[in-house]
């Protein structure tokens, strides 16, 4: 029993806590930083004003996760992002292909409270940030459900909140609204007038079937004029959730200070909706439908920018511009909404691509004026218009494993952000986050550990001589290309299966992206005009004659002809993949956007290789793939790929001396192509055909010193209790999840100090 005396004022109960990095914000940004940071030594505090982690993730708002695979409808191959996010979504993949968002919840959670190095703050919002001169010296946040008042103090902090909380109330210079064209020489800049200035905010909704009829009576305050959405027509009973993004509004309006007024519109639309689909009488098969769900708090998209040392453009987007600070990539669209969102007459968004993936500069990232300030999320610095790809969650997380692995360099060498921007640094930089499994375009470290002075053999290699004809017809309806991965000089011979309901004319090009690391077919090599009687299985040989000067991928383009058919093929390789032309874009004048193709693959089941045969086969999956630095495909697949006939695939790494190794890393594939959508959409398999699920390593004696027997994840890092000495490493490949030939894109070994 406590029993208190009155008094004239009471004081919260205040705890301070002290670390290395404070991370304010617990989205996909601020989750991927703070793991980042703690495995590399950082002690974290991360402060989450939700009650769960995820952010626009979270079962609290229910987006899916994407960035720059953008639902595999661009010309990014293989571009999902890496690191911890990767590891996030496979994880999610394997324990939740339906896409419950209540179990991604867990998972972040999960991942989270398992760093020893994180304090986790939930239901904690920061109030005050206090400063010693220029420096951000303690923020002040308080948790409502323990009635406590932190006091967090370090030498670093970093601002994932969304809206910016730490950089606004510490004075950093930051944006709101579009810049005018001239400015940055923007052409796609919008008109502030006429289209607006800030994206708003969305509401998603869950409906269910009851198997029974189910009557709903509308709340007082639901909107009844449904027709006041110039696109009411689009509702039905079967949308709902995040394909539902454009019931969006508020962009005309204050995003931060208004938020709360924009919920309420969201919430009057959504509930007039349901009202529409379920009373209106045009919809009876809503006859059972229940509202199961629906958001309360909306998803927001933009609010304050802050200003970096450097801003991110539109022109650094379409023509991919080089930066040597670059520390993570971006993919999605410029994707720009009407700030009148669901009340505008205007198409919902206008999205643009380009060619191929681009580079995030590490100066993006820090603030410019508050010197131990980090950017993370959807505040980098970054104009409105480059915003309209940066903010997407997938692309915030990559960059803000950046910041994390930076933090633990300022740590190290007792630096402040800006000091990571010098050369010598800033490779260090891009190395630590490549070892990480971050991927950045353009960055090629090669080998950084002790696998750099070893020699690597295997039982076997692929030799790819053609892809058996054992699948399903693909109709050219719409053109379809194979992507080939072939070495310096001449372009194998090539023979296709081609199935005709009437004699014509087969058109075949060859083709090749105009920018290394592209994968766009936008480059025509050589056109053969091919007659095909009618008939079925028609072998169609082909020998373009052409060489190519590098090692590249080249795509076998089957023009689209309605009475033609390729046969296909079921084997699926690591590093292999066929398209098909969706559409070309063609942006309305001049808006700095470039016309360009758009060739997809499509997702599995489907997405099938086109069978084929190629003289000389291509020696292209050797085993000194497994230590050039690069872990997935780029102009090449980077994997030693076995021949699917060896019994018992390995790969030995034999050094000349006995080396003491204390961690050992093996990187699988797991598809970099699939974008692994967190929730809703849903996922045909558990765990990616191509990944390794049994293995194990050996030391010179033979003996075994790690096993596997049911992997699913990109990375497995072996990490020793006592260092192993040997001269020699095998790792056996014993088992994937799919009918596919074995990979393995890395193999890295680091020593004690390491």
């Amino acid at each position: 029993m406590r029993k208190h005396a009155p008094k004239a004022e009471r004081s919260l109960r205040t705890d301070r806590l002290d670390a290395d990095l404070v991370v304010v914000g617990g989205g996909m940004a601020g989750v991927c930083c703070a793991i980042t940071a703690a495995r590399a030594g950082v002690r974290v505090v991360l402060v989450q004003d939700r009650p769960v982690l995820g952010g626009n993730a979270s079962s609290e708002v229910r987006l899916w996760v994407l960035g720059a695979t953008a639902h595999m409808g661009n010309n990014n191959r293989w571009a999902r992002e890496g690191g911890v996010l990767d590891e996030l979504l496979v994880e999610n993949l394997w324990r939740n292909p339906e896409g419950s968002p209540v179990i991604f919840d867990t998972i972040l959670l999960e991942r989270v409270v398992a760093e020893t190095n994180v304090t986790l703050l939930l239901n904690t919002a920061v109030q005050e940030v206090r400063k010693q001169g220029d420096r951000i010296a303690s923020v002040a946040a308080f948790c409502s459900q323990n009635s406590i008042r932190y006091e967090l103090h370090a030498p670093l902090f970093c601002d994932a909140s969304g809206d910016g909380i730490v950089g606004y109330l510490a004075g950093a210079p930051f944006r709101m609204g579009a810049e005018k064209a001239d400015e940055f020489g923007e052409k796609f800049a919008p008109d502030p007038a006429e289209y607006g200035e800030l994206l708003g905010h969305s509401i998603y909704f869950y409906s269910k079937d009851t198997g029974k009829p189910v009557t709903f009576v509308p709340p007082s305050y639901a909107l009844k004029d449904i027709e006041a959405i110039p696109r009411f027509r689009q509702f039905n009973a079967q949308s709902h959730g995040c394909r539902l993004w454009w019931i969006e509004w508020g962009g005309r309006l204050d995003t931060v200070h208004d938020t709360e007024k924009i919920k309420w519109e969201l919430w009057k639309v959504v509930y007039g909706v349901w009202n529409y689909i379920k009373n209106s009488g045009r919809f009876p098969e809503a006859a059972n439908l229940t509202l199961e769900w629906v958001g309360l708090i909306p998803g927001k998209r933009e609010s304050r920018r802050f200003e970096g040392p450097y801003m991110l453009i539109q022109q650094d987007i379409i023509e991919q511009r080089r930066h040597a600070d670059v520390v993570a990539h971006g993919g999605w669209s410029i994707d720009l909404h009407p700030s009148d969102g669901i009340y505008s007459p205007k198409p919902g968004c206008s999205q643009w691509h380009s060619r191929g993936v681009y580079g995030i500069p590490y100066r993006c990232l820090y603030s410019r004026s508050v010197p131990n300030l980090f950017l993370a999320g959807r505040i980098i610095s970054a104009s409105h218009v480059a915003f309209g790809s940066t903010r997407v969650m997938a692309t915030c997380a990559a960059a803000a494993q950046a910041v994390g692995m930076a933090a633990s360099l300022c740590r190290r060498d007792g630096v402040l952000p800006a000091a990571i921007s010098e050369p010598g640094r800033i490779s260090r930089l891009q190395t630590a986050l490549i070892e990480s499994g971050q991927h950045i375009p353009g960055v090629q470290p090669g080998p950084t550990g002790l696998e750099a002075s070893a020699r690597v053999t295997a039982s076997s290699s692929l030799k790819l001589a053609g892809l058996p004809a054992d699948g399903p017809l693909i109709l050219l309806t719409s053109s379809f290309a194979q992507m080939i991965p072939v070495p310096t000089g001449p372009v194998p011979k090539m023979t296709v299966y081609v199935h005709a309901d009437r004699a014509t004319t087969l058109r075949m090009e060859l083709r090749e992206t105009e920018r290394p690391g592209n994968h766009v077919p936008d480059r025509t090599l050589a056109v053969r005009e091919v007659p095909v009687p009618y008939g079925q299985n028609v072998p169609v040989r082909l020998d373009f004659g052409v060489s190519v000067a590098s090692p590249r991928y080249v795509c076998l383009c089957a023009m689209k002809n309605p009475a033609l058919a390729l046969h296909g093929s079921e084997m699926r390789l690591t590093g292999v993949l066929a398209l098909r032309h969706r559409y070309t874009q063609q942006p309305p004048g001049d808006i700095g956007v470039d016309t360009v193709e758009i060739w997809c693959p499509d997702r599995r089941p489907g997405g099938h290789n086109v069978a084929l045969e190629l003289d000389p086969a291509l020696d292209v999956f050797g085993p000194e793939n497994v230590i050039n630095g690069i872990a997935r495909p780029t102009v090449m697949p980077n994997a030693w790929v076995a021949d699917p006939a060896d019994p018992k695939p390995s790969l030995t790494l034999t050094w000349d001396t006995p080396q003491d190794i204390s961690r050992i890393v093996l990187e699988f594939d797991t598809d970099f192509d699939h974008p692994m959508e967190s929730v809703q959409y849903g996922h045909p398999e558990r765990a990616i055909p191509f990944c390794v699920k049994r293995c194990r390593v050996l030391d010179e004696q033979g003996r075994v010193i790690w096993e596997q027997s049911d992997n699913h994840q990109t990375r497995n890092v072996l990490a020793l209790a006592t260092p192993l000495r040997t001269a020699k490493l095998t790792i056996e490949l014993l088992e994937t999840h799919g009918k596919t030939a074995p990979a393995l894109f890395g193999v890295r070994c680091f020593g004690v100090a390491a």
